[in-house]
C-alpha cells in the first residue's frame, strides 16, 4: 500500500474525523500551523454575532450583571478540565505575557529569602524577557539552565522556575511532573508555560501539585487572534497569591470605588482590569468543540499523525532533518531543519504558496502543528510531498 493509500485509509478509520467539520478550513489548504493560530470553530461566529446583536446592543451595560462580569471566572473553569485543575483555580483574562509577570512576582514574593530564578534556557522568548524584568523589580537573579538540569541546579538560592511543557522550536516535551518534584524538594516553587501544550497533550497541575500555570487560547485551544490567556493558582496558594497588578477587577469589593486595594477571595485576586469580553466569550464558544472528545483523544491522534508524518518524511525528504524526538516525548508538532537556512523562510513561503501551512522559525526550523481535531492524515503526507519536491528543486 502506498503511503498516499494508507493517508486515505487512516482518515478514513479516524475516530475524530468529524470534528474537522466543527472548523471553517478551506478544504483546499492543509493547515498545519495550529501550534501558531488555531483553526476557527464555526460556532464562534454564530456566537459573536448574538453577543454584539443581543448582549451589548440590547443588553447595553446590563449584560455586565448578566454574565460578562462573571465570564473570567466561569470559563476558567472551562479550561480547567483541559490542564488538570479542580474547579475554582483557573481565571481566563490578560495576556499570556501579562499573566507570567503576575504569576512570577507572586512566587517569589511566597518564597522570600531566595535570590535566584531559574529560567529554560529553550525558552520562549517573552518568558525571558517577563523573568529578567520581574527579576530587576524583585531584586532577584535570574539563572538560564537547560530544563534537564533543573533538578541538579536547584537550591535553597533558587525561589522558583519558569518552564516550558513543549519546547516552542523543536517539540520536546519536558517532563512537567520529574521536574516539579525535584524543584519541590529543593524548596523552590513552579511556573509552567503551557502554551504549546495546552488543548493537545495531557497536563495535569493538581495532581503533579503545580504551584503556578499559564497559557495562551488562540492555539490549540482555537479561541482566536488574541484571545486571552489564562493562569492557573494551585488551591494551597490562591488565599495568599499577593500578584502585583492590583488592578480593580480583582478587587474584593471592585464596584464600592475604595482607595485602597484589597484583594478578593479565591481565584478572583488573579483579575487585573475589566475583561476582554467580546474575544472571551469567543473563547468559550470555541471551547464547545471540547464537550464531546477528550485531550487524550486528541494526543493519541497527535502522535499517530506524527508517526505517519516521519514515515513520509523518511520515504522521500531528502536533506531535511528532524529535530522532534521519534520517540513520543514530543508536543503534536514536528519540527524539520531545512539543510540551506538561508533558504528555509523561502521555503515555507514556497509551502504557503502551495496549499501546505505551517511555519518558520530562526535560523533554519520548518514547524508543522498537528491539531488533532482538524488535521487529516491526507494533510501530513501532502506537506512530506511537498517538501520533496522543494527540496529537488
Amino acid at each position: 500500500m502506498s503511503l498516499r493509500d494508507e493517508a486515505r485509509e487512516l482518515d478514513a478509520m479516524d475516530p475524530l474525523a468529524g470534528k474537522r467539520a466543527e472548523f471553517d478550513l478551506d478544504p483546499d489548504v492543509s493547515y498545519l500551523d495550529g501550534n501558531s493560530l488555531g483553526a476557527p470553530p464555526r460556532a464562534v461566529a454564530e456566537r459573536l454575532t448574538e453577543v454584539v446583536g443581543k448582549q451589548w446592543a440590547g443588553r447595553l451595560i446590563r449584560s455586565w450583571d448578566e454574565g460578562w462580569w462573571a465570564a473570567p471566572e466561569r470559563i476558567g473553569d472551562r479550561v480547567a478540565p483541559l490542564v488538570g485543575a479542580a474547579p475554582g483555580q483557573v481565571v481566563v483574562g490578560d495576556s499570556t505575557t501579562v499573566n507570567l509577570f503576575k504569576a512570577l512576582v507572586a512566587a517569589v514574593r511566597l518564597n522570600p529569602g531566595r535570590p535566584e530564578i531559574l529560567l529554560d534556557d529553550g525558552t520562549f522568548p517573552t518568558d525571558g524577557y517577563i523573568a529578567d524584568s520581574a527579576a530587576r523589580l524583585t531584586g532577584h537573579v535570574v539563572r538560564r539552565v537547560p530544563v534537564h538540569e533543573m533538578a541538579d541546579v536547584a537550591s535553597s538560592r533558587t525561589a522558583v522556575a519558569l518552564v516550558n511543557h513543549v519546547d516552542y522550536v523543536t517539540g520536546v516535551l519536558h517532563d512537567l511532573p520529574g521536574v516539579t518534584a525535584a524543584l519541590r524538594s529543593a524548596g523552590a516553587l513552579t511556573v509552567w508555560d503551557l502554551c504549546h501544550s495546552v488543548g493537545a497533550v495531557p497536563v495535569h497541575l493538581d495532581a503533579c501539585e503545580v504551584d503556578f500555570a499559564v497559557g495562551c487560547t488562540y492555539k490549540f485551544l482555537n479561541g482566536g487572534p488574541g484571545s486571552p490567556a489564562f493562569l492557573y493558582v494551585a488551591r494551597k496558594w490562591l488565599d495568599s497569591f499577593d500578584q502585583p497588578l492590583t488592578g480593580w477587577a480583582g478587587h474584593a469589593d471592585p464596584f464600592a470605588m475604595t482607595a485602597g486595594y484589597a484583594g478578593g477571595s479565591g481565584i478572583r485576586r488573579a483579575r487585573a482590569g475589566t475583561p476582554d469580553i467580546l474575544s472571551m466569550l469567543a473563547l468559550d464558544a470555541a471551547l464547545d468543540v471540547w464537550l464531546d472528545v477528550t485531550v487524550d483523544q486528541v494526543r493519541a491522534k497527535g502522535l499517530a499523525l506524527g508517526d505517519f508524518f516521519l514515515r513520509c518524511l523518511d520515504a522521500g525528504a531528502p536533506g531535511v532533518r528532524v529535530v522532534t524526538p521519534r520517540d513520543h516525548r514530543r508536543g503534536n508538532q514536528i519540527s524539520v531543519a531545512w539543510p540551506e537556512a538561508a533558504a528555509a523562510r523561502t521555503v515555507m513561503s514556497a509551502l504557503t504558496d502551495r496549499g501546505v501551512i505551517g511555519d518558520f522559525r530562526p535560523p533554519d526550523v520548518l514547524r508543522f502543528g498537528l491539531a488533532g481535531l482538524y488535521v487529516r492524515y491526507a494533510d501530513v503526507f501532502r506537506a512530506a510531498e511537498e517538501l520533496r519536491a522543494l527540496s529537488e528543486t
